[in-house]
């Protein structure tokens, strides 16, 4: 009986750190995003490109959801700044948000769970919801990584 009686007690002291033990999702998620920044990428929260600023409307549909951005790197150009751009994934492929600049060629290849990409004056990524699987993390290296090759001056 003592002896229940301690394992009781153990297992009421132990409860709240069960807690703190990371869930399936959250391990495959941290793992996609150790194998992006070991691959050379960063990853970050931010907007996707052309959603609407809290009051505003706007023609882009916003998933739920947090969005994450996995970018790679580049160096700035000498003499002349770099100007952003940024393309959505929708049911016709891929499109300028602002219709003047066409896709580069490479983004076809991106796994389909990506929402956006852009490029700015210091990277190119790509904005997703790291709903996909290491596979995916592996595409989209290998597509960042070739289009920041492209980019380099």
């Amino acid at each position: 009986m003592s002896y229940l009686l301690i394992f009781l007690v153990i297992a009421v002291a132990l409860a709240p750190l069960s807690h703190f033990v990371p869930s399936k999702r959250q391990r495959k998620v941290a793992g996609m995003r150790e194998y992006a920044a070991v691959h050379g990428l960063f990853v970050e929260f931010r907007s996707l490109p052309g959603a609407p600023a809290k009051g505003e409307v706007g023609a882009v549909t916003v998933p739920r959801g947090e969005i994450i951005y996995y970018g790679k790197r580049i160096p700035p150009k000498r003499g002349k700044g770099s100007e952003r751009c940024s393309w959505l994934l929708d049911e016709h492929g891929w499109r300028g948000l602002d219709r003047r600049h066409t896709p580069p060629a490479i983004l076809p290849e991106l796994p389909a769970t990506t929402l956006a990409a852009s490029i700015d004056e210091g990277s190119c990524g790509v904005y997703w919801q790291e709903v996909g699987e290491q596979a995916d993390v592996e595409e989209i290296v290998r597509v960042l990584e070739a289009w920041s090759s492209e980019l380099r001056p």
